[in-house]
């Protein structure tokens, strides 16, 4: 009797370890999908296209090129930003392709592809508020979106700002319009796009000259995934090697664009980042 309950046990661990041990890239091509976690509210990373109403941009296309890599589909899912962590722990998307700020804290939770994109976050105010710079928005209600690096940053550089979160940049960008709040923080380049959507009223907008922090983004691979890291990585690298990521950045960053910027600054290198 106990020679079989050891047994049993024994099979049943063995199972577990196995389990926890499971291959994601092989999963991934035996489904012939790979789920890719994505804001879609955040103009040009990834949003809907009003047209077509089918999500669309920069991370969208990042997403297609390492799907194609694979050979399999690419299957895109709305999530919001402070669930972009635990959705993909939990084996609710395979990939994150969300705005996500690569930085010492989240290694410890995630595993990261190599640099993306790199920005800085700003503050954006109404010219009329009078506020000329960051350390003015003391004692002042600051408005971002929740589950970001905008709000410690923020806390960081003005410890008295009143911080309000919502689910998404847009709703927190609205709440500016709507007087809520004297700033709204998000990245400079999606800053620019929010602006650029106003139209003539944009010019009532100014963004602040201070950064409040430099943010390498990065796409979210699920901790100990190597397999997976490595097609990422590989197809990111050979991207940069075809000139593939700064026509990606023209497409979606450069003139004739919203954000309207002559420059990339960056390439797709390395996953190490400072600090």
């Amino acid at each position: 009797m106990q020679r079989r309950l050891f047994t049993s046990l024994l099979a049943a661990g063995l199972a577990f370890a196995g389990a926890a041990q499971a291959d994601q890239l092989a999963d991934i091509k035996q489904k012939g999908q790979i789920v890719i976690g994505v804001l879609g509210t955040d103009e040009p990373n990834s949003f809907l296209d009003p047209k077509t109403r089918e999500l669309v941009g920069y991370e969208v296309d990042l997403g297609q090129a390492i799907a194609k890599k694979l050979g399999v589909k690419p299957v895109f899912k709305q999530i919001a930003v402070a669930a972009r962590i635990p959705e993909l722990q939990q084996g609710h998307v395979d990939l994150l392709a969300a705005s996500l700020t690569h930085n010492k804290e989240r290694e410890a939770q995630i595993d990261f592809s190599l640099t993306t994109f790199v920005t800085g976050q700003k503050a954006l105010v109404k010219k009329a508020s009078g506020v000329k710079d960051v350390p003015e928005l003391a004692g002042k209600r600051v408005l971002t979106a929740k589950g970001g690096t905008q709000e410690p940053n923020i806390k960081k550089a003005v410890p008295t700002a009143e911080v309000v979160t919502y689910e998404n940049s847009q709703q927190a960008f609205l709440a500016l319009q709507q007087g809520k709040g004297v700033a709204y923080v998000n990245d400079e380049l999606s800053l620019f796009v929010d602006i650029a959507k106003l139209g003539p009223k944009g010019a009532d907008y100014v963004m602040l000259p201070m950064n409040l922090s430099v943010e390498p983004l990065a796409l979210g691979i699920k901790k100990g995934e190597t397999g997976l890291k490595a097609v990422v990585d590989e197809t990111l690298r050979e991207l940069e090697k075809a000139g593939g990521g700064e026509k990606l950045y023209m497409k979606w960053f450069g003139p004739n664009t919203k954000t309207n910027s002559p420059t990339r600054t960056f390439k797709f290198e390395t996953d190490k980042i400072a600090g």
